[in-house]
């Protein structure tokens, strides 16, 4: 009963919904004891030869209302109970998905998506559940077992009640042992299910991986081994559900045939008369839905005790990142200083980013770039407050970001990450993703300026196209550049592009560049790349080698250096200029490290 215990909350908030249809159901349970006594008295009266046409039409009539009475009140008590464990559902489910709105992907490291969607479905459900079918079966069980076996044992007979009462515990015992395993053999064919589920989805969002590394056949043949786990463990749950039926059947077989021997011997003797044991009879038939209800209502609440807990569990994860007391609404424009000490993510002990020590004035483009693992998306992420820094600080216009909100400080930034993702929706709608009143004429003039609107006209339905899952049917380039319309739709006072240019060709990318710095004069860029040719015309330039800066300047200021930029940067004008050639929709098609068209 401690899912009960747990749940109050909720019963206190829904108690008049809860209350009144808790009545309803002993009502409801009265009246199921009304059409026996009117069968019995029938019966009798029609053995007595005392019955005449007009008191039998008058109890048909009163069986009929009983039966109509009955029916109103059931559709009530349901609407009632079960629309109330409906809200418990939606409640549960709105405070899991603002938790992993709020989440830092630290959270997500740590938790798979198949687990996370499996408790906002399954958990929630048996939750639900819990609340609907749980508190029906507890009252209803429970009124209705005791009001029959009250009127059995103290209106017809306590000993024919006795003797007929013995076999029922078994039933109980019986039913509760099979939901026990058949619990227990569910929660395995589930697992394999999620599993298989898992995999199904890696293999689709994978399939260009697994072609090109020609996998196909093992991957079918893992998907073969997982689907036929599924079928065994499924196999399991039917061989005990199939149990079910015959054990019923077999003990209230039991039960019916000592109530009509014993009673049938009663009857003979003269200590009851047909009628009651017809009334008898008819009762003993209502106590089978109590039986089962005890071990179902077992079954229930374990489901529901260990749902709960998990719902709970993730429930009680506070974020990482959170808005402190007195946070500002609104960001000003101003001068970005990064001040960073050290940092190291969650769990790590070697820091990703150490002495770092950096001003971008407001309308200054700053390049960052360096070798992987340098550290140039960690910068970029800790602006955004994917993570927060803990030794050391970032300041807008002389001022802690972290003295502004999450909604503040990221409505400031246009923020255009490396793991690109687009939504299984059109081309405008993925565009206007971040302003959804976007006119038709902003869409436009943000595809134009990310070089990506005459690929569009040359789509099937041109805006209208939908990309697909994770914009499948587009090419890496095509992506990057309708992320970056999508970002700079928003005119940000901050724009963070995160290695968004890989896929383009060098005409292209030249093409945005130029687009971007006259669009947004006056207005802060910091991009992230490893092509070098992406900040050429940076204001500064940071190069980040173990986490730290190396080398700093202009372009002409790091050349005369030499090093790690000069040396880099002579070896990709040399590329460029041995590149065999360019596609047409503005991707890079020579270069084998770049994702071309699918």
């Amino acid at each position: 009963m401690s899912v009960f215990r747990d749940l109050w909350w909720f019963f206190r908030m829904e108690k008049k919904s809860y209350g009144i249809g808790v009545v309803i159901l002993v009502m409801v349970a009265l009246l199921e004891l009304v059409p026996p006594y009117i069968v019995r008295l029938v019966v009798d009266g029609i053995q007595q030869h005392s019955i005449s046409r007009q008191s039998l039409i008058t109890w048909l009539c009163l069986l009929l209302a009983s039966g109509l009475v009955t029916f109103l009140l059931r559709y009530i008590w349901r609407n009632l109970i079960f629309g109330s464990a409906a809200k418990l559902g939606l409640l549960l489910r709105d405070r899991l998905y603002e938790n992993f709105t709020k989440q830092s992907p630290q959270f997500y490291h740590q938790h798979r998506t198949g687990d996370l969607m499996a408790h906002s479905t399954n958990d929630i459900q048996a939750v639900e559940m819990t609340a609907g079918e749980g508190i029906l079966t507890l009252v209803d069980s429970t009124t209705m077992g005791g009001l029959v076996i009250f009127s059995m044992a103290v209106f017809i007979s306590w000993k024919l009640t006795l003797l007929t009462l013995l076999i029922m515990p078994i039933m109980g015992w019986a039913t509760s042992r099979l939901g026990t395993l058949l619990h227990e053999r569910f929660l395995e064919a589930q697992a394999a299910f999620s599993e298989l589920n898992e995999k199904v989805q890696e293999n689709i969002s994978g399939v260009r991986v697994i072609k090109s590394f020609g996998q196909e056949m093992a991957e079918t043949a893992s998907f073969e081994n997982l689907s036929a786990q599924v079928v065994e463990k499924n196999m399991a749950v039917a061989k005990i559900d199939s149990l079910y039926d015959p054990v019923i059947k077999l003990i209230v077989g039991s039960c019916f045939f000592v109530s009509l021997a014993v009673g049938g011997w009663f009857v003979e003797r003269g200590q009851l008369t047909i009628g009651q044991l017809t009334q008898f009879v008819m009762y003993l038939g209502y106590l089978i839905w109590p039986m089962l209800a005890f071990g179902w209502l077992i079954n229930i609440m374990q489901r529901g005790r260990a749902s709960y807990d998990r719902v709970q569990k993730l429930l009680a994860i506070q974020p990482d990142v959170y808005d402190r007391q007195g946070a500002a609404e609104q960001i000003p424009a101003g001068d970005i200083h990064f001040q960073i000490r050290s940092f190291a993510y969650p769990g790590k002990t070697e820091a990703a980013l150490r002495n770092i020590d950096v001003e971008v004035k407001r309308g200054q483009t700053l390049g960052i770039v360096g070798k992987t693992g340098s550290g140039k998306s960690t910068l970029l992420r800790l602006l955004v407050r994917e993570f927060d820094v803990i030794d050391g600080d970032i300041e807008i216009n002389g001022r802690s970001i972290y003295d502004y909100t999450l909604h503040a400080l990221r409505s400031a930034i246009g923020y255009v990450p490396q793991d690109l993702y687009l939504f299984s929706s059109t081309v405008r709608e993925n565009i206007a993703f971040g302003k959804p009143d976007a006119s038709f004429q902003e869409i436009e003039a943000a595809s134009r300026l990310a070089a990506i609107h005459s690929d569009i006209l040359h789509f099937e339905h041109g805006y209208d196209t939908v990309v697909g899952e994770r914009g499948v049917t587009l090419s890496g380039g095509q992506k990057q550049r309708i992320s970056i319309a999508r970002a700079v739709l928003l005119h940000p006072e901050i724009l963070v592009l995160d290695d968004c240019l890989s896929a383009v060709d060098a005409r292209t990318e030249k093409a945005i560049l130029e687009g971007l710095r006259e669009n947004r004069k006056n207005k802060t860029t910091l991009i992230a790349t490893h092509r070098l040719s992406a900040v050429e015309h940076a204001d500064q330039i940071l190069v980040l080698e173990e986490g730290g800066i190396s080398q700093r300047g202009t372009h002409e200021d790091l050349i005369q250096q030499g090093g790690w930029y000069a040396e880099m940067y002579g070896r990709q004008l040399l590329e460029s200029l041995v590149e065999q050639g360019v596609g047409t929709d503005g991707d890079v098609q020579a270069d084998p490290l770049h994702e071309t068209t699918p």
